[in-house]
């Protein structure tokens, strides 16, 4: 009985160790890709600056009627409407309206001004994909 029991107390860990592969795979929580461009809205070829990356991660919040002001972004510039809704005026380019789950890389080097368009707060969600000396926003 002790050889028995000694058999099962090897063979239990080191099937366990056997299937941890395959478990580990299949425990993969789903991804859902909320973006995929080589382009930013107004379809520019993202570019990166040049210098030691920086990662910038923040959320805006915009009152009702709020504008940003005129202003262009000098570093790749992903968002994610968390709530609200912002209308963006891209001049010549045009205007896009975002609303709450939208996703977009912001136009680069090129000056817009946003405007809180809905009836409550506008949050975004933002990414820049900078450089360590290279300003993320420039304002006019």
């Amino acid at each position: 009985m002790f050889r028995t029991m000694t058999k099962c107390l090897i063979a239990v860990p080191a099937l366990a160790l056997l299937a941890a592969p395959g478990l580990a795979k299949d425990s993969y929580p789903p991804v859902e890709v909320l973006l995929q461009t080589e382009t930013t809205v107004i379809g520019q070829p993202i570019a990166y600056p040049k210098g030691p990356a920086q990662i910038t991660v923040a959320i805006v919040t915009m009152q009702s009627g709020q504008k940003t002001g005129w202003h262009l972004h000098e570093a790749p510039l992903t968002a994610h409407m968390l709530e609200g809704e912002l209308t963006v005026d891209y001049g010549a380019d045009g205007t896009r309206v975002y609303r709450e789950g939208d996703t977009l890389v912001e136009a680069l080097g090129s000056w817009h001004q946003g405007t809180n368009t809905g009836a409550g707060i506008a949050r975004i969600f933002v990414v820049f994909a900078g450089a360590v000396g290279t300003p993320n926003t420039v304002a006019e």
